[in-house]
């Protein structure tokens, strides 16, 4: 780690520092306890200090780094519990991550009377409503949100003490930086504020310049924390598909015992119980699981009576057994030091571990991020097929009739066998078939193909692609299941093609590949759409804003309309 020789403030980082020596918070320090972590990463060491002696904060950090508990940690010491006022307001660029904020508000503040809530775009605006007439002492929210609330008079700022901008470049790359700087006018003057950002752009440096107060600027390198004896490989698969995808894998894959990850409680006991279903020696743990059955759960890990362990990442700290020869994110981490951790289970006691990560196609940039921190490419790896799988249950199949052959007991059954081939005179390879199919009682024995899934064809690249306002797609020939709506903002509004994708995008919950030619005017923008928008994705973009402008989404009349409109 470093720190800006240019900053108005500079801090030289502890040696061996723990979080009991951070003066945080003792139900804070309890909740980190809980957690597992003991001692600060650079980026913590250095800014919870800072935050607590009330600096504002400049943090240039990687994802990944561990800068969410930065800045959680002291504003959880620091909040007013007694109060019903919104007294924090961080800002992300995504409703993922602006959910994965309010989780961790929500975890490092267990021991805390504290309410956390989450604002975003693409979801019911009463629960929203509902929390913030209930007093939200921390709010996380996207810019769009966030304005609409405001706007509405349901989000109150004025009593407002602590202000996070997190990964503020990737905010101001979507087209935020407006919303972003009028949010900020919007609360009160002083008040302590911390941005977190990859980079540094000169957008940054001027809000920096604006809003902070001589601010302390920390900044930390993250360094690859992967072991090299673990083969790191990748899938894509869609959502739908990753149960099959996972089937394939445990019946292809030579390995011992396996670790399954996903992000929620309920998610381990889904993925458990279908894997069960399936014939797989599986179980799950999660923080509500009782202490007594984790251990007896992990014990029988560890003796072989189970192979698979669907937890989540809490549930797996400080898990360390010796037969775990595989690890498997079945969801994504959203925060590369998990994956880190996770995959850490694998590859102890200098033995060679495998570590596989299913990626969906929205989830490419997560995949991305993982890469950037751990300086290590993934290798995409095919999803084994049907071929793979039947091969693979026929060599099992065989195996299982040699080690059946040397049993002892066999002698009995024989006799069995060849009574019933002579009394009803029928060839013993019949009778043998018959047995393995009464021990599958009713359930395939060899794979099928799934239905292929619905996916829209990729189309070639023209040869001469008209370059002015072109939008996120590579082609110019029009899809039939597109429609072309109109938008309120144009050049003269500054509107770019990533700012308009990014604000329907997030608003509406849509995805990149529903978005077609975007065709930017002067006073308005042409988009193509999915047809058959539903009432409920138009009524979440009524109040969604680009460069600070309403958009104003309508189907396009055409160029004679266009031309009587105002």
């Amino acid at each position: 780690m470093t720190t800006s020789d240019t900053a108005p403030d500079s801090v030289d980082l502890p040696g061996e520092t723990t979080f009991a020596d951070l003066q945080i918070h003792p139900a804070v320090l309890q909740a980190v306890n809980d957690v597992g972590y003991e001692s600060p990463s650079p980026i913590q060491a250095a800014t919870i200090p800072a935050m607590l002696a009330g600096s504002d904060v400049v943090g240039l950090a990687q994802t990944g780094t561990g800068k969410t508990a930065a800045f959680a940690i002291p504003i959880l010491s620091k909040i007013d519990t007694s109060s019903r006022t919104t007294q924090a307001l961080v800002l992300a660029p995504t409703r993922e991550l602006a959910l994965q904020v309010a989780e961790a508000f929500s975890r490092y503040g267990a021991h805390l009377n504290v309410n956390v809530l989450p604002v975003y775009g693409g979801s019911s605006y009463g629960p929203q409503l509902a929390g913030l007439r209930r007093g939200a002492h921390i709010v996380v929210g996207t810019p769009g949100r966030v304005i609409d609330h405001l706007e509405k008079g349901t989000l109150d700022v004025s009593h407002l003490d602590y202000m996070v901008l997190d990964e503020a470049d990737e905010m101001l790359q979507m087209g935020f930086a407006e919303d972003v700087e009028r949010i900020l006018a919007d609360t009160p003057e002083y008040k302590q504020v911390a941005l977190f950002s990859a980079t540094m752009p000169p957008a940054i440096k001027k809000i920096t310049a604006k809003y902070l107060h001589d601010p302390v600027e920390v900044t930390v390198k993250s360094k690859t924390q992967t072991a090299e004896n673990i083969t790191q490989r990748y899938i894509q698969v869609s959502y739908p598909r990753k149960m099959d995808a996972l089937t394939r894998l445990l019946e292809v894959e030579q390995g011992d015992a396996m670790i399954v990850f996903v992000r929620t409680k309920q998610a381990t006991e889904e993925v458990a119980e279908k894997l069960k279903a399936r014939g797989f020696a599986a179980a799950a743990i999660n923080g509500d699981i009782p202490q007594a059955v984790r251990e007896r759960t992990i014990n029988a890990l560890k003796d072989g009576s189970i192979d698979i362990l669907v937890a989540t990442d809490v549930a797996a700290r400080g898990l360390d057994v010796e037969r775990i020869s595989h690890v498997v994110n079945f969801d994504i981490p959203h925060d590369p030091e998990s994956y880190v951790h996770r995959i850490g289970r694998t590859g102890r006691a200098g033995r060679s571990g495998t570590a596989l990560l299913f990626v969906t196609p929205r989830e490419r940039h997560l995949l991305g991020a993982i890469e950037r921190v751990t300086r290590q490419k993934l290798v995409e790896s095919e999803l084994p097929s049907v071929d793979d799988v039947n091969e693979r249950r026929v060599q099992k199949f065989t195996d299982s009739i040699t080690q059946a052959l040397a049993a002892p007991g066999i002698e009995l059954f024989r006799t069995l066998v060849e009574g019933y081939e002579r009394d009803h005179d029928v060839p013993m390879a019949d009778i043998a078939a018959a047995l393995a199919l009464q021990s599958r009682d009713g359930e395939e024995f060899l794979m099928t193909e799934p239905p292929p899934e619905k996916r829209r064809e990729k189309r070639d690249r023209p040869d001469r692609p008209d370059r002015d306002d072109r939008g996120p797609r590579k082609s110019r020939e029009r899809r039939s299941d597109l429609a072309t709506y109109r938008i309120a903002v144009g050049k003269r509004h500054k509107a770019m093609p990533g700012a308009i994708v990014g604000a329907i995008a997030n608003e509406g919950g849509l995805h990149r590949s529903d978005f077609g030619h975007i065709a930017i005017k002067l006073d308005y923008s042409l988009v193509e759409l999915p047809a058959n928008l539903s009432r409920e994705t138009l009524k979440k973009l009524e109040n969604t804003r680009i460069q600070g402008q309403l958009i104003h989404l309508e189907p396009d009349r055409g160029p004679k309309a266009r031309r009587n409109s105002p």
